[in-house]
């Protein structure tokens, strides 16, 4: 797969064999550069959490934070998230969290140094695709739940909107594209998907207590799904 000016994009070069555990994609996507957004990144940012999760988290890229520290929901938004699973019932120690792009996208304005997220294009989530397929096949989750539109179009595809299908169990159809073995994201045996708001958008919210509420409603129904 190419870009408009013949940029390659394509991780499976990097991809390690059918046998890998979490470690082994760890180290392997570290050194990904099967897209351009690995370029201006300070790191790959992959999944962390029980490797044996019922329930996995996908949200859309790793943050400022996430790139500097090198760990998925390790800023503002990831203590929205851990705290919205407590409240829902979650235990956020037994989860599985990661991102549909493994590199932060960002841009930054003249004569400014900060770093403002920018969201990556459909390419560039295709591309990045056979590691979360890679995370599915390895962690078996129940239950994935998508953190806002982005995640959810990775997923489920470009037709998906957060607020028409947040909330309730959706079939999983899994990521297009097999993994290293070989195998579909569609044998992972997961039973749904749940769509909800990304804890950012708590965050940006005027009326943030009323969107956390909406947040945690829809984690208590992934939290009723898996029996917690």
């Amino acid at each position: 797969m190419s870009g408009a000016d013949g940029t390659s994009y394509d991780v499976t070069p990097y991809l390690p064999g059918p046998r890998a555990g979490l470690p082994g994609l760890r180290r392997a996507a570290a050194e990904c550069q099967g897209c351009p957004l690995y370029r201006d990144a300070t790191r790959t940012v992959f999944g962390e959490g029980d490797a044996g999760a019922r329930v996995m988290l996908v949200g859309e890229q790793p943050g400022d934070q996430e790139d500097r520290q090198g760990r998925p929901f390790v800023g503002p938004a990831g203590g929205v998230l851990e705290r919205a699973l407590a409240d829902a019932g979650i235990d956020p120690g037994g989860a599985y969290v990661t991102n549909a792009v493994k590199h932060f996208k960002f841009t930054v304005q003249p004569g400014r140094k900060r770093r403002i997220h920018k969201a990556p294009s459909l390419r560039e989530m295709t591309a990045c695709r056979p590691w979360l397929v890679a995370e599915l096949r390895v962690v078996a989750p129940e239950i994935v739940v998508a953190l806002g539109a982005t995640a959810g179009k990775a997923l489920l595809g470009p037709d998906f909107r957060v607020t028409r299908d947040r909330g309730t169990l959706l079939p999983w159809p899994g990521p297009d594209g097999d993994d290293a073995s070989g195998a579909k994201a569609s044998e992972a045996g997961v039973r749904g998907l749940v769509a909800t708001i990304h804890p950012s958008a708590v965050l940006r919210a005027d009326d943030r207590e009323a969107v956390y509420g909406g947040l945690v409603s829809d984690l208590e129904l992934v939290a009723r799904l898996i029996g917690s």
